[in-house]
């Protein structure tokens, strides 16, 4: 009888090593390349495909593995690429579970209709599949285990620092000329006005294409509302007659919001940040976007409109580590356009971005609050037998577009619509737009279809994964969707898709990533306002605590902490 697994493809960086230290304990599961494993060699790993395919004995050189041979996704970091290994790791003890069939009875589901998707290992010159397999069917794996066994995108910001920390000391230093510098080195256009005028933001206002413009007034009426209703109460409690504690909720005094600019512009997050911070009373707010070449070193026209739109007057063409930098440490003017002062510094910084806005909010942290270092979007999908393929595929595929290194990962326990997804994948990523990028990021190691014995294993996976995104497609979604711990927005049903969220659904975008929902939130009102408690006790309420307050002061050798209470009665 076939023992279950681990079914893993060892595509591109992706090898066994690296989810597996040591693949003889049973269950010792570990972690990448940078947390001691060993590294790979050229046959150990995906990285010689196109060059050579592997030899039976070097694919049976991992002890319990099943050979199965695949065809790999196109890959265009790799010359030639097209050669990938699928290994089924056989893990010892499986149980009674090992032996039941896998098979599961679709409900109705619409993909029924469609033909069973091309085998690529009986046609070995064909593109193989878009998007990876891991088989958790069988095993019930630790948290760590589970953690090391799921796709994620992996973001180097230590890096990165290299790079940025002398970015943001020259900005510190030279203010204006050095965002001037680093404008014309980044972003090949040297900007005149560094801050954006007034006229420019009516322009692009005027300018904007009805149709988007009705869709920004929309999203902003929406989230506005969502986040009105976020706004922390203030409340006083009476401990004592006399002994009274007030807590109240107080908005920072200035935020520099950044939004990116680099493969795709988000006027979205435009909205999704100033909104968040006007409802939560910041009175001075500021944004930065990247100076654009074909907009005469303005930042983008639609951004520039989405600010007019929500009266934001104090816009920069200051893009990547250097918006950052800006915004921690002010900058002083270098032209007469710029005045003395250029852009005072600010509280909180937020807003998404590449690897470098995340490095260089890590150097400012502590200078600054930071929202989060954002990595990589990403996307969960959590679904059943009943769940439309095409609705999957289409939600994974609009999470990939974003950029290469997005993560788009299903999780389901239904081997039939996991097969029904690859196969529409197969077409529709022929057929998007960005269909290069899109195929980069599905066959790259952070997405993937995760297999799973039912929903309850799932639920686990899922929160293990603490997505960014997280849909869910089953039978009574709703009630699953309330025993999620770990994500940073949940989308519940058919019709709740993750773009509905990016745009119109009145709930922000700008969400934890890597895990991060293990702890952290998404933007909101909360990350602009601090909470200030208010203390105070008349003589008779302090002098009833006085002989304890002596007693713990004692105890933590603290003594003139006592005194301070006792001056008080004597």
């Amino acid at each position: 009888m076939r023992r279950p697994g681990v079914l893993l493809k060892c595509a591109r960086d992706r090898c066994i090593e690296h989810v597996f230290e040591s693949i003889g304990r049973r269950g010792q599961t570990g972690a990448n390349s940078d947390k001691g494993a060993r590294p790979c060699s050229e046959t150990d790993c995906g990285r010689f495909r196109g060059v050579r395919e592997p030899t039976s004995a070097e694919e049976t050189q991992v002890p319990g593995a099943e050979e199965t041979q695949g065809l790999g996704a196109e890959d265009p970091h790799v010359p030639g690429a097209g050669v990938t290994r699928e290994l089924r790791i056989h893990w010892p003890e499986a149980g009674p579970k090992g032996s039941r069939s896998r098979r599961r009875q679709r409900r109705g589901n619409p993909a029924s209709s469609l033909a069973a998707p091309h085998d690529p290992r009986s046609d070995r010159t064909r593109l193989g599949p878009v998007i990876s397999r891991i088989d958790l069917r069988g095993r019930t794996l630790s948290s760590r285990e589970l953690t090391a066994a799921l796709p994620r995108a992996e973001m180097d910001v230590e890096a990165a620092l290299a790079q940025v920390e002398p970015i943001v000391a020259d900005v510190r230093a030279r203010g204006a000329a050095a965002l001037r510098d680093l404008a014309e080195r980044f972003d090949h256009v040297r900007p005149h006005e560094l801050r954006v005028s007034r006229s420019a933001l009516t322009d692009a206002l005027v300018a904007l294409d009805p149709a988007v413009r009705a869709g920004l007034e929309e999203a902003i009426v929406r989230v506005r509302k969502v986040h009105a209703a976020q706004r922390p109460k203030n409340f006083t409690i009476d401990l004592a007659p006399g002994a009274q504690v007030r807590q109240r909720w107080v908005p920072v005094g200035r935020v520099g919001l950044y939004v990116p600019g680099g493969l795709a512009v988000y006027p979205s997050s435009v909205v999704m940040n100033v909104v968040a911070a006007q409802e939560a009373g910041v009175a001075s707010l500021a944004v930065a976007s990247p100076p654009q070449q074909d907009n005469s070193g303005l930042p983008n026209a639609t951004i520039l409109a989405a600010c007019a739109l929500l009266e934001v007057d104090e816009v920069y063409a200051v893009g990547g580590a250097q918006a950052i930098a800006m915004f921690a440490y002010g900058a002083n003017g270098s032209e007469p356009v710029d005045g003395e002062v250029l852009c005072e510094p600010v509280d909180v910084i937020t807003g998404p971005g590449n690897v470098f806005v995340a490095a260089a909010k890590r150097v400012v942290r502590g200078v600054v609050g930071i929202d989060a270092e954002a990595g990589p979007t990403e996307i969960a999908i959590l679904a059943d037998a009943g769940a439309d393929p095409a609705h999957v595929a289409t939600d994974l595929v609009s999470q990939a577009e974003h950029d290469p290194m997005a993560a788009s990962v299903l999780v389901t326990d239904s081997e039939e619509l996991a097969e029904a997804v690859e196969a529409d994948l197969e077409v529709r990523v022929a057929a998007t737009k960005h269909s290069e990028r899109v195929r980069t990021a599905l066959s790259g190691p952070q997405s993937g279809i995760v297999l799973v014995d039912d929903l309850e294993q799932g639920l686990r996976v899922v929160d293990a994964y603490a997505a960014e995104h997280l849909e869910i497609q089953t039978a009574d979604a709703a009630a699953l969707a309330e025993r999620v711990r770990n994500a940073g927005a949940i989308f519940v049903g058919p019709y709740s898709p993750v773009s509905l969220g990016d745009y119109l659904a009145g709930s922000n975008h700008v969400l934890p990533t890597g895990g991060c929902a293990h702890y952290a939130s998404g933007l909101g009102v909360h990350s602009f306002v601090k909470a200030v408690q208010v203390i105070e006790y008349g003589e008779d309420a302090l002098r009833e605590l006085a002989s304890r307050i002596v007693a713990l002061a004692d105890a933590e050798d603290l003594p003139a902490h006592g005194e301070a209470v006792q001056t008080r009665f004597q």
